[in-house]
């Protein structure tokens, strides 16, 4: 399923085809120079070219990537085999030895290469490394730059790596490291770009998500220029050892098991940027400093800042959110500090405001970018001095309370604009913490719908088998404008529009309008990764009717099994009897079915 999924995100039809390949039989020589700028889109091999070379033989269990055989693993399993090996022999040796495993993991991808396109010259051999290393599902590869000179022996190349699972591993075992994570992903481009380029050459992150940076990035160089300074030479072997590699070994984090979910919010995942997210709240948690959330619509803002203020020592003080957009520009500073008695006509009461009632405790401001300039210098003065007056009193209320904020636009943008005091953003953004979209940790997926799905069984009094495989391939590849809150509505759609007894399908969650990748990445009868349009199940004629699209899909398919009910309903993964009442309650019952 994890490399389904991969596949599906990352194929495309690439048309345009250019050879450096020709252009060294003309010059009756190979092209011992060249760089990634010299290559049109669409340079062969491309993504699509090489899974033509991954077959599934199906029946003798074998998954072949052209005469390689190849494993599938879950990228947990490989990622407690690697903490084993931390654990018994220290992060240098594991180091070590996993970047020797990528190393000649990349060996054997350029040998893959140069059998299946023997034609194809330097340059576009090393372009297909980043393609074929996103093939394999650890990494998402983007290529930034790369040249080379072969006759001088330079080698230089910078790589953007997306989503690690290896970082993602490290993350879960032992939280945030000081030093990059990536070792096997670190060797297999090594391998790969020495057999190619002849000489060796070491590739080294110096950015890591395992550090807690957004991604990973990559510099590559020859040997010779990383100077004394390359142990990895004697790690993959290019070199003899002067002397064991061991440390003492490191201590592992005990696993985290989270909390069960109360109501709709829910703070979980497996992805590594959840991970990274959960160990910068672990982080800052602590401490009083102010936190800026920043963000989509939809990403969980609120729910984050909610999991910090309970892992704070304010834990046991009130949780005040407030939505800054939703208040009127008038009332900002009554809401926020408060009326002092008689403060208008009329002699109103004495009222605490916002930042009263959540003293001792934790205050959010929400979508804080919507405030008026003149309401963010007053919010200034008392995040500054922790202070502030109620409307129409003349008393100084000292107030003890922790600043949240969290914003769905770049403040930093806004301030340039003018539009968000420049000494407010810098107040604010104290620990700034970027909560990925939820078509970014697509590992979440699977853990969100399992939560939503109980939820809303518990909530509706459902009882339902769980989703089909059209609606779970549908809800992995969709991309989620509305984050994790359209997720939520998507499968509590789901819930109420399935029969009892029955399993949620794509018709019960979409209604036609959201927009849908054109294409799945299935297995042909042959056992070949093949294209297909989307199942007929789901309308794209742009009918918004939900009544409609159904219709249209129980006529489809009652047309394509000549009216035969029950052929119709498995195709649709419905049971005959969940079918027949669907089509009785619509009216569209044939005169007669067969059985």
């Amino acid at each position: 399923m994890i490399l389904i999924i991969i596949f599906q995100q990352m194929m495309k039809s690439m048309k345009n085809r250019i050879s450096l390949a020709e252009a060294s039989r003309r010059a009756q020589g190979i092209l011992a120079r060249g760089a990634s700028s010299e290559l049109e889109t669409g340079a062969p091999p491309t993504l699509a070219d090489l899974t033509e070379a991954l077959h599934f033989a199906l029946g003798d269990g074998r998954i072949w990537l052209n005469d390689q055989r190849m494993l599938l693993i879950q990228s947990v399993v490989l990622g407690r085999i690697r903490a084993e090996i931390i654990d018994a022999f220290g992060m240098e040796t594991a180091r070590a030895m996993f970047m020797r495993i990528g190393y000649f993991e990349g060996m054997r991808l350029a040998e893959l290469i140069q059998k299946r396109w023997p034609e194809e010259d330097l340059t576009h051999a090393l372009a297909a490394g980043p393609r074929v290393h996103t093939l394999e599902g650890f990494v998402k590869v983007t290529t930034k730059h790369f040249e080379f000179d072969r006759d001088r022996g330079t080698y230089w190349g910078e790589f953007f790596w997306d989503d690690s699972s290896e970082a993602g591993e490290h993350l879960a075992n032992y939280g945030v490291s000081t030093e990059p994570v990536c070792w096997l992903q670190t060797g297999v481009p090594s391998g790969y770009t020495t057999r190619l380029f002849g000489k060796p050459v070491i590739f080294r992150e110096v950015e890591c998500m395992g550090m807690g940076a957004s991604r990973c990035r990559v510099i590559g160089k020859n040997a010779e220029a990383w100077e004394d300074d390359a142990p990895e030479l004697e790690w993959l072997g290019l070199k003899w050892r002067s002397h064991p590699v061991r440390t003492k070994p490191a201590r592992r984090a005990e696993p985290e098991v989270p909390e069960p979910a109360v109501g709709d919010s829910v703070a979980v995942g497996t992805s590594a940027a959840f991970v990274r997210t959960r160990h910068l709240l672990e982080k800052v948690a602590a401490t009083d400093a102010t936190v800026l959330f920043s963000g989509e619509s939809g990403v969980g803002k609120e729910m984050f800042s909610s999991q910090l203020h309970e892992m704070s020592a304010r834990a046991n003080g009130p949780f005040i959110a407030i939505n800054c957009a939703a208040i009127p520009e008038n009332l900002v500073e009554s809401e926020l500090f408060g009326v002092e008695k008689g403060a208008f006509t009329g002699a109103v009461s004495s009222r605490a405001g916002y930042f009263e009632r959540a003293s001792g405790g934790t205050l959010f401001l929400d979508e804080i970018a919507s405030l008026g300039y003149a309401a963010q210098g007053k919010l200034l003065r008392a995040v500054q001095e922790r202070k502030i007056e109620r409307v129409g009193g003349a008393r100084v209320i000292p107030v003890d309370v922790r600043i949240v904020a969290a914003s769905n636009v770049d403040l930093a943008k806004e301030v340039q604009a003018g539009r968000f005091r420049e000494d407010l953003y810098f107040r604010l953004c104290v620990f700034p913490i970027a909560i990925p979209p939820l078509r970014e940790r697509r590992d979440d997926i699977p853990l969100l719908m399992a939560h939503f799905l109980k939820l809303y069984c518990e909530r509706h009094r459902k009882n339902l088998l769980g989703f089909s495989r059209r609606a779970t391939g549908a809800l992995l590849r969709y991309d989620y404008p509305g984050n994790i809150r359209e997720l939520q509505n998507l499968v509590e759609r789901g819930v109420v529009y399935a029969d009892d007894s029955s399993m949620i399908d794509v018709i019960h969650l979409f209604i036609g309008a959201e927009p849908m990748s054109p294409f799945t990445v299935t297995l042909s009868h042959e056992g070949r990764l093949a294209t297909e349009p989307m199942a007929p199940a789901l309308d794209q004629s742009g009918d918004t009717d939900f009544s409609a699209i159904e219709k249209k899909a129980y006529l489809g398919a009652l047309e394509r099994h000549g009216n035969n009910i029950s052929a119709a309903a498995r195709s649709l993964k419905l049971s005959r009897a969940a079918f027949e009442y669907r089509l009785k309650k619509l009216g569209l019952m044939p005169g007669r079915s067969e059985r």
